[in-house]
C-alpha cells in the first residue's frame, strides 16, 4: 500500500489503495447481485434470470482461476527475491541462435504470469543476455511454466492434449519470434528504461510488496476477463458461435482478438478459454497462445520499457507467429 500526502496537510500520510483494487470490489458487487437474485427472483431480475446467470458464471470462472493466480504470484515473488538473475546469463550459450531456444526453455523454471515477464527480460538484457534470447524468454515464460500448464490441465480436464498443444505452440512461437528478431535485425540493442525496483527494502518486504502488487493488478484483469466471458455466454446467441465454428479462420481471429483485449493473467486464462465451448479447440488454443504474448497491458508495459519503435516491430511479428503456430499445432494435435 503506497503512501501519499494530503494536499491540505503535506505532513499527513494518507493511505492509497493498491493498483487493481477495483477487481475484488467488482467481485463483491457481483456476489451481492447473485445473492439478491436468489432473494428477489422475478421483480428485480426480470430478463429470464440473465443478470443472475451472468453473475454466477463470472464468479465461477474467477473463483476457479484465483488459486492458480495467487500460487503463481507467490512462487514468482519467492524466485525474484531468492534466485540470482545472473544465473540465467551464465548458462546462456554464446551463439545467439542457440541462446534463443535455451533461454526460452528456462521459462519452465520460473513460474509467473506475463505481468512480471517484461521487468525480468529488462534485467536479462542489462546483464548481457542477447536481445533475441531475452525476448524469447519474455514470450515463453508466462505460457510454459508448471503452474500455467497445471491450470490448463484442470481447466481442460476433458481434453488432456490441450496441455501439450499449449506447451509446444507457445515454445515454438517464442523461439520463432526470437530467431526472426535476429534475422530481421530487430533494434540494434534494446535501450531499456530503468525498471522499477524496490531499493532499500529487505527480502521479506520486497516479497510482500511484489505479491500484493501482482495479485491486485492481475486479479483486476482476471475479473474483467471473467465478466466479459460471462456476458458473452449469456448474451451472445449460440448461433453466432456456431457460425464461428463453421468458419475456422474467423473463429481463430475472433479468439485472438479476445485474447488481446481481455488481457488475462496466464495462470487464469485457461478457465476463460474453456468456457467458450462453442468454438473449436484450435481457436481455444489460439486464445491461450496469443494472450500471454500479446495483450493490451503487455503492449503498454513494453512501450514503457523499450519505446514505440520496439512495439511497432515486435507486436505484429509476435501476433502473426503466435496465431500461425497455434493454428498449426492445434490442427495436428487437437483436430
Amino acid at each position: 500500500m503506497s503512501i501519499r500526502r494530503s494536499p491540505g496537510d503535506p505532513t499527513t500520510p494518507v493511505p492509497s489503495l493498491p493498483a487493481g483494487w477495483w477487481g475484488p470490489v467488482v467481485m463483491l458487487v457481483l456476489g451481492a447481485v447473485l445473492v439478491a437474485g436468489q432473494q428477489l427472483r422475478g421483480p428485480v431480475l426480470s430478463l429470464d434470470g440473465i443478470a443472475e446467470a451472468w453473475a454466477a458464471i463470472t464468479i465461477a470462472i474467477a473463483v476457479q482461476a484465483l488459486p492458480f493466480l495467487v500460487l503463481g504470484v507467490v512462487v514468482s515473488g519467492i524466485i525474484s527475491v531468492v534466485l540470482p538473475e545472473s544465473l540465467v546469463r551464465r548458462m546462456t550459450p554464446r551463439s545467439q541462435f542457440v541462446a534463443v531456444p535455451a533461454v526460452a526453455a528456462c521459462g519452465m523454471l520460473l513460474p509467473g504470469c506475463e505481468c512480471g515477464s517484461v521487468p525480468v527480460s529488462q534485467s536479462l538484457v542489462r546483464r548481457g543476455v542477447p536481445d533475441a534470447a531475452a525476448l524469447a524468454f519474455l514470450l515463453a515464460s508466462p505460457a510454459i511454466n508448471p503452474i500455467v500448464l497445471v491450470s490448463t490441465a484442470v481447466a481442460f480436464s476433458g481434453t488432456p492434449a490441450m496441455v501439450w498443444a499449449r506447451f509446444i505452440a507457445s515454445l515454438a512461437a517464442a523461439v520463432l519470434v526470437g530467431w526472426a528478431w535476429i534475422a530481421f535485425g530487430g533494434l540494434k540493442g534494446l535501450e531499456s528504461h530503468d525498471a522499477h525496483e524496490h531499493h532499500g527494502l529487505d527480502r521479506a518486504e520486497r516479497f510482500r510488496v511484489s505479491v500484493v502488487h501482482d495479485v491486485m493488478s492481475a486479479g483486476g484483469f482476471l475479473v474483467i476477463g471473467a465478466i466479459v466471458a460471462g456476458f458473452v455466454k449469456v448474451a451472445v446467441p449460440t448461433a453466432w458461435f456456431d457460425a464461428l465454428n463453421g468458419t475456422p479462420l474467423l473463429g481463430v481471429l475472433v479468439m485472438a482478438l479476445l485474447a488481446v483485449v481481455l488481457s488475462l493473467c496466464s495462470e487464469a486464462d485457461a478457465f476463460v478459454a474453456a468456457s467458450f465451448v462453442q468454438v473449436s479447440p484450435t481457436a481455444q488454443l489460439v486464445f491461450l497462445v496469443v494472450g500471454p504474448m500479446i495483450d493490451i497491458k503487455l503492449i503498454a508495459m513494453q512501450y514503457g520499457a523499450w519505446g514505440a519503435g520496439f512495439v511497432a516491430r515486435f507486436v505484429p511479428i509476435t501476433l502473426v507467429v503466435a496465431i500461425v503456430a497455434a493454428s498449426v499445432v492445434g490442427t495436428v494435435l487437437l483436430g
